[in-house]
């Protein structure tokens, strides 16, 4: 179901930290992305040491725990989310707290709706064996022969994090972005998607002339800890549609 994201060109691919603002607005939220035009959601669980990401998902991540989110919440999200809608979710996570929930705990958010495990933090040899897609992470530090080893336990997509450090928005993408891109594709039949620092219209155009989707986080997450209305996020994400003709 994943690979149906991208199956018409290019894939918008959006990402909000699950109960920050509560889980009737996380569901608000995730539905209007969807009416903007996303293809793909991904879902992120709250977790209180979130470091791969930058300053505006660590933020939604801590709103999201003081509110009391728990990592259970996410079927309840998954089970509304599906009478609304059937775009492809992937759980965005740390290892830790699937550690804690357990495998028990992934297949039946695979029941509940769920497509892929994305887990920032775990090289390819830990990720667990699930009904869920793996959805794995390239870096443009990755070395050639682990590169190979990574897409052949991947699924659905690859993720290439274009910068280093940590997500966050950013003007542009790195010079080395192409030819990372081109690096995965000698190796890999599964489409390409680019995350970290996507967060505008024109670093979304740059990145999709050479990637199969693209990832778009912070962006829409700060909107969402201003609390912006499901209107605003719809139109969000429109602005930010790089196949998107204004």
């Amino acid at each position: 179901m994943i690979t149906q994201a991208f199956a018409t060109g290019p894939a918008l691919i959006g990402y909000l930290t699950l109960g920050d603002g509560g889980l009737d607005y996380s569901l608000s939220s995730a539905l209007a992305l969807v009416e903007g035009g996303v293809d793909l959601l991904e879902v992120g669980l709250p977790f209180s040491d979130p470091i791969a990401d930058g300053p505006v998902i660590q933020k939604a991540m801590e709103r999201s725990l003081k509110a009391g989110t728990k990592t259970e919440d996410l079927i309840a999200f998954l089970h509304a989310f599906r009478k609304k809608s059937q775009v492809p979710i992937v759980i965005f996570s740390y290892f830790n707290p699937i550690l804690t929930a357990g495998l028990a705990f992934l297949e039946r958010a695979h029941k509940a709706g769920a497509n892929g495990i994305l887990i920032v933090d775990a090289p390819y040899e830990h990720i667990p064996q699930t009904s869920l897609d793996p959805i794995l992470v390239v870096a443009t530090s990755t070395p050639q022969e682990r590169l190979e080893k990574i897409v052949k336990k991947g699924r659905g997509f690859i993720y290439y994090a274009c910068q280093k450090g940590t997500t966050g928005m950013r003007t542009g993408l790195p010079p080395h972005s192409a030819s990372d891109i081109a690096r995965i594709k000698q190796v890999s039949c599964l489409p390409v998607a680019i995350g970290f620092g996507i967060s505008s219209k024109e670093t979304a155009k740059e990145a999709i002339q050479h990637a199969d989707g693209v990832v778009v986080g912070s962006y829409f997450v700060d909107a969402m800890g201003r609390r912006a209305s499901a209107e605003e996020i719809v139109q969000l994400v429109k602005d930010i549609d790089p196949r998107r003709v204004l």
